[in-house]
């Protein structure tokens, strides 16, 4: 039962990790914390769905086409919403995020109802028996998935031009404009990329959850949870986050409350963040006195 639950907990802990990247890097760009993410990927899961079932196409085609509608998505939020505001105090940008969350989710109930809609798996199959614990193919495959796409983000951010003109714009959005860096690009690109880790992790978790407009508020919370233990600054520390999350959650519901297991997860980030103010990863900021 331990390693079905452990395996249970990567997979989830995982989708809450690709979640948490998108988070952090718009926050590692604009200081923003973008609490309409969850409700883009549910929007981007929908179109999925109205592709498969309203157009006949097929899961990988659907899948495909939901990515480029996210891309598409996330830049035209941030260019018809975001950038109007972008020189105003960042708690009146958090507010348009929340608008954009309650938006979103209305426009979804409008055209697709509040009823619940089984999603495909991604992999149909029996339980395969790997000793004492039962693990599915699209499990394998859901975890597999997000490894590869953390691993092509991280290679992204860290050896890319485009990654070292986003780090650039994250340290000094002014003094990275000086050197010729087309910021906005930056910021409509990071958008776009977070856009599609939501839309990944949304038509990933909707086979389980069932897919209606309220299926991504218990997983943006737990990806915003991700975030800020591991560091609200760290991509690294994002996944450490996103995968003790979707353990600990496992663990507890197993052995301890399924009820409570999502008081003990807050429980535990309380307990951590207490010890370390700034997450496992983060850094501290040092605030320059004039």
């Amino acid at each position: 039962m331990l390693a079905q639950q452990i395996l249970s907990g990567l997979t989830v802990g995982s989708l809450y990790a690709l979640a948490a990247i998108g988070l952090v890097l718009i926050y590692k760009t604009s200081d923003l914390v973008n609490f309409a993410q969850g409700e883009m990927a549910m929007v981007t899961t929908f179109v999925s769905f109205t592709v498969i079932n309203g157009l006949g196409f097929g899961y990988w085609s659907a899948f495909l086409l939901a990515l480029v509608f996210a891309i598409f998505f996330g830049v035209f939020v941030e260019r018809v919403f975001m950038r109007k505001v972008q020189n105003a105090p960042i708690i009146s940008q958090i507010i348009l995020t929340l608008g954009l969350y309650m938006f979103l989710r209305g426009i979804a109930g409008m055209i697709w109802g509040y009823d619940p809609y089984n999603y495909p798996a991604a992999i149909e199959g029996k339980p395969i028996s790997m000793g004492s614990f039962l693990v599915t193919a699209n499990e394998i495959f859901i975890f597999a998935v997000t490894l590869v796409l953390m691993l092509i983000f991280f290679f992204i951010f860290r050896y890319t031009t485009i990654g070292l003109a986003m780090r650039a714009a994250s340290l000094n959005k002014q003094t990275s404009m000086l050197m010729g860096i087309n910021v906005s690009i930056i910021f409509s690109i990071t958008w776009a990329i977070s856009s599609v880790l939501g839309g990944v992790a949304g038509i990933l978790i909707a086979p389980t959850t069932f897919l209606d407009p309220n299926m991504m508020g218990e997983v943006a919370i737990k990806a915003f949870a991700a975030a800020v233990l591991g560091g609200f600054s760290s991509l690294p520390g994002a996944v450490i986050g996103g995968i003790l999350i979707g353990l600990f959650e496992n663990l507890m519901g197993g052995y301890v409350s399924a009820e409570l297991k999502n008081a003990f997860v807050f429980l535990l980030i309380i307990l951590i963040l207490y010890v370390k103010p700034t997450g496992l990863l983060g850094a501290k900021q040092q605030i320059k006195k004039v």
